[in-house]
């Protein structure tokens, strides 16, 4: 299984860039073998999800880097090896869902961000910014190329 995750708060702006993706690709025909969900910012759902075997996870996610606004990242991300590490209930750090996971016993091979530049993560704008959201469908085929690498 290829679990593929969108991560984000639809209610802080570019916040919401990993859940719009996720939408996206959910819409699309996916391999068999492929699960799109849209996590928003249910980390104990995320963390239960990692816990299958998963052949490669990719969690699509809003990334503060430094870049502009709408520079797509892939990262391999250093997983934590926290064994103090508690899951927060309505709270979506993705470090710290992987860290809980792997504490929990996920195995967590091949494991992608697709992360996104945000302009604005204001409270209470729900909605895009221009730039992020011409992003998305570059998203979209960074997603279903790493999609087909993990199929080989």
């Amino acid at each position: 299984m290829i679990l593929v995750a969108g991560i984000g708060n639809i209610f802080l702006g570019d916040d919401a860039f990993g859940s719009e993706v996720a939408r996206r690709l959910a819409a699309r025909p996916q391999p068999d073998g492929v699960r799109v969900v849209d996590f928003g910012i249910r980390g104990l759902d995320l963390v239960y999800a990692l816990l299958d075997d998963n052949a490669a996870v990719i969690l699509i996610d809003a990334a503060a880097r430094g870049g502009e606004p709408g520079t797509l990242y892939v990262i391999a991300p250093d997983i934590p090896d926290d064994p103090t590490a508690a899951i927060q209930t309505h709270e979506m750090d993705p470090a710290h869902v992987l860290a809980v996971a792997r504490q929990m016993g996920a195995s967590l091979r091949n494991v992608r961000v697709v992360g996104c530049e945000p302009e604005t993560l204001q409270e209470e704008h729900i909605g895009l910014s221009e730039r992020v959201g011409e992003a998305v469908d570059g998203a979209v085929r960074i997603v279903e190329s790493l999609i087909q690498e993990a199929l080989v």
